[in-house]
């Protein structure tokens, strides 16, 4: 861990990646979007681990007692941070080394119906070797 608590850039994390960008005008319009034409929302991870307005609870413990640090980012974070712009979003990737990986894909998580779903999808690639 790097001296602020937060995982240095050696350290294994999983980096949970929204498809949609960052910023109060962004998430105004993610808001609306949800509330008016939630069936055409294009990021399911936010969908399935977000209600209306902020990070569901049940989702939060989830991740808090995972055995491996996690991070999330907006798409347009993911860019300034690793300079990874045209991948398929919402993803999970895994950060060893300083390399990104692509660990959960994007279709992966649309196949996710819930947040049982997406937790048991992420338990089960935790416990596979390698």
């Amino acid at each position: 861990m790097a001296e602020s608590g937060r995982p240095d850039m050696d350290t294994p994390t999983l980096i949970f990646v929204y498809n949609a960008d960052s910023g109060l005008v962004n998430t105004l319009l993610d808001i609306g979007h949800k509330i008016v034409s939630p069936k055409t929302y294009s990021c399911n991870l936010c969908a399935i681990t977000h209600s209306t307005f902020s990070m569901r609870d049940e989702w939060k413990q989830f991740v808090a007692g995972l055995s491996v640090p996690i991070e999330f980012l907006h798409r347009d974070e993911l860019e300034k941070k690793y300079g990874m712009r045209a991948v398929e979003l919402p993803a999970v990737f895994r950060r060893n080394n300083g390399a990104l990986e692509t660990w959960i894909t994007r279709e992966e998580i649309n196949r996710c119906r819930s947040l049982e779903d997406l937790a048991q999808l992420v338990r089960t690639k935790l416990s596979a070797p390698g």
